[in-house]
């Protein structure tokens, strides 16, 4: 893939992680649970894995979390969203070199890791380890999540032009 094709990927992807970011804003699905949800733009990250360099999903990644932080969120929940970004994109990085790992596996851990990100800054920024009883609701719904975004990233792929 030449390089201004992979540019062009990167800003398509960029978009549509905003797009899915700003939909699941609008049809929020938390089942009543303060800080769950699906985490639609994460399939982007997941299925720039499969056809784009490492550095582009990466600066994806970066882009998506900066833009729609500042223009729905604030500097908090950048500072949330990234911490969950950057741990769940380098387990997802992982787990993608192990054989035996599909895309799936792939997603539900960065799905659980993201989580676990969002709840260390949590524990710092309130200098108490109570957030951590929140631990096992939110790795599990970022399993769950994670399942479902692999799912629908792994039946993305067949349609990916390379």
């Amino acid at each position: 893939m030449k390089k201004s094709e992979q540019i062009a990927y990167c800003a398509m992807l960029t978009a549509l992680s905003m797009i899915f970011s700003y939909i699941e804003a609008l049809f929020p699905i938390s089942g009543g649970i303060p800080g769950i949800k699906l985490g639609l733009s994460n399939l982007v990250v997941v299925t720039g894995l499969s056809f784009l360099p490492v550095g582009w999903v990466f600066l994806v990644l970066v882009l998506k979390v900066t833009l729609v932080s500042f223009l729905f969120g604030n500097v908090s929940i950048w500072i949330y969203s990234m911490a969950g970004g950057v741990l769940s994109f380098f387990v997802m990085l992982l787990i993608k070199r192990i054989k035996g790992f599909s895309v799936i596996g792939m997603s539900i851990a960065g799905g659980a890791c993201h989580n676990i990100g969002q709840l260390a800054v949590a524990v710092f920024m309130v200098e108490s380890l109570a957030p951590l009883y929140y631990l096992p609701v939110l790795v599990a719904a970022g399993a769950v999540a994670g399942a479902v975004i692999g799912i629908v990233a792994q039946r993305v792929q067949k349609y990916i032009v390379r």
